[in-house]
């Protein structure tokens, strides 16, 4: 199990060709999604994702009409105001959570989510190996980036390997 975040990008750019092949591995053959869930949540309770953090610091946050209703509510501000002061319009993705390049989301402090209970549905769901709308194999466009960032994404796609007798 690799967790070390340097050895994870490296590594991850490094096989961004290989997890190409695997993704397209992937969709023309059928494994079982019960297995590669039940390998991903070892996966999942072996890393503590509070410790690390780091989708926080490099990822960007979509989020819904729901979510900026459940953040304004927990933070005791109207919807509006929420939207004017902790969001940003991107061209790809719509409105997401304003952000740094030095820390990351702005409500991220230190490896710590200040609105941890109340966090956008895709915080909720990420990385999305286990929980995720579709298969795995439907998902697996996403896992190609965020396994040059996320220690779980990273062991998962290298462990499927394994299970699916990739070829590399």
């Amino acid at each position: 199990m690799i967790t070390d975040l340097v050895q994870i990008r490296l590594l991850g750019e490094k096989k961004r060709d290989e997890n190409e092949r695997f993704r397209r591995h992937m969709k023309r053959h059928d494994h079982s999604d019960r297995i590669l869930r039940r390998i991903a949540e070892g996966i999942e309770e072996q890393i503590d994702c509070t410790v690390c953090a780091n989708c926080c610091r490099v990822a960007t946050v979509k989020v819904s009409q729901r979510d900026v209703e459940r953040l304004a509510r927990h933070l005791g501000i109207a919807p509006a105001a929420f939207r004017a002061e902790y969001t940003t319009q991107s061209e790809d993705e719509g409105a997401i959570l304003r952000r740094t390049e030095e820390t990351g989301c702005v409500f991220l402090d230190g490896t710590a989510c200040t609105v941890y209970d109340a966090r956008p549905e895709t915080c909720q769901r990420f990385p999305h190996v286990v929980r995720g709308n579709g298969s795995i194999a439907s998902r697996m466009w996403q896992f190609i980036d965020r396994a040059c960032y996320c220690p779980i994404v990273y062991n998962a796609l290298e462990a499927f390997k394994v299970e699916t007798n990739f070829r590399r």
